[in-house]
């Protein structure tokens, strides 16, 4: 499947925030935003336009689709259901990407970033309720158990993410983990306020409306 495979950083400065895209980094001085907090190419420096409009809704669906890592048709589909469902559709949307695996995984601290996530459960290293599961897009219940593989528990990658999540926003309520047996439980479905990113997820409705 295509992914982006360019410089993340550009992507951050194109939104003109962080997008925590590059793990333990994005935490630190050396994060590029830092530095240089404009577009990037060759008209960067210059102002930044004002957004209005479609473009405003544009970007926040950009936003959204880059800090999860999804396509455009995949973000597109998950429109589609969540428009379907009961309750408010934005809301909807953010909350089933939330429960994504690779998003689950990374929000348990096993992975310094949703890329490194996804990678560990592409490459079968997750176990979910005794199971193995390398579908990144799998959606978790309440209830659910997330491990890793026993050879894969002893990479020290995985040992040092996991005891530097509380430096990247800690485990949200929704989610438990046991540090030391590195294993995580999905206590409830996420809600709204799970989410601290700033989002606009009505703008994103807007947009699929027209």
């Amino acid at each position: 499947m295509a992914r982006y495979r360019e410089a993340k950083c550009r992507l951050c400065r194109r939104e003109g925030m962080k997008l925590f895209l590059k793990g333990d980094r994005c935490f630190k001085d050396t994060c590029s935003i830092e530095k240089r907090n404009f577009p990037p190419g060759q008209h960067g420096r210059d102002r930044r336009p004002k957004t209005i409009g479609y473009g405003l809704q544009l970007r926040e669906k950009q936003k959204v689709r880059r800090i999860y890592g999804v396509l455009e048709r995949q973000f597109a589909n998950y429109f589609d259901k969540a428009d379907k469902k009961k309750g408010i559709t934005g809301e909807t949307l953010l909350l089933s990407l939330e429960r994504r695996l690779d998003s689950v995984v990374f929000r348990l601290g096993f992975a310094a970033s949703r890329d490194q996530a996804r990678q560990l459960v592409n490459h079968g290293n997750v176990v979910v309720n005794g199971k193995k599961a390398d579908i990144p897009s799998l959606a978790v219940n309440a209830g659910d158990v997330i491990t890793l593989r026993e050879k894969t528990r002893k990479v020290q990658q995985i040992q040092d993410s996991v005891a530097t999540v509380g430096g990247r926003g800690g485990v949200p309520a929704w989610l438990e983990l046991d540090a030391a047996g590195l294993k995580g439980t999905v206590l409830s479905l996420p809600k709204r306020e799970d989410l601290t990113m700033p989002i606009d997820e009505q703008l994103i409705v807007e947009l699929y409306s027209k």
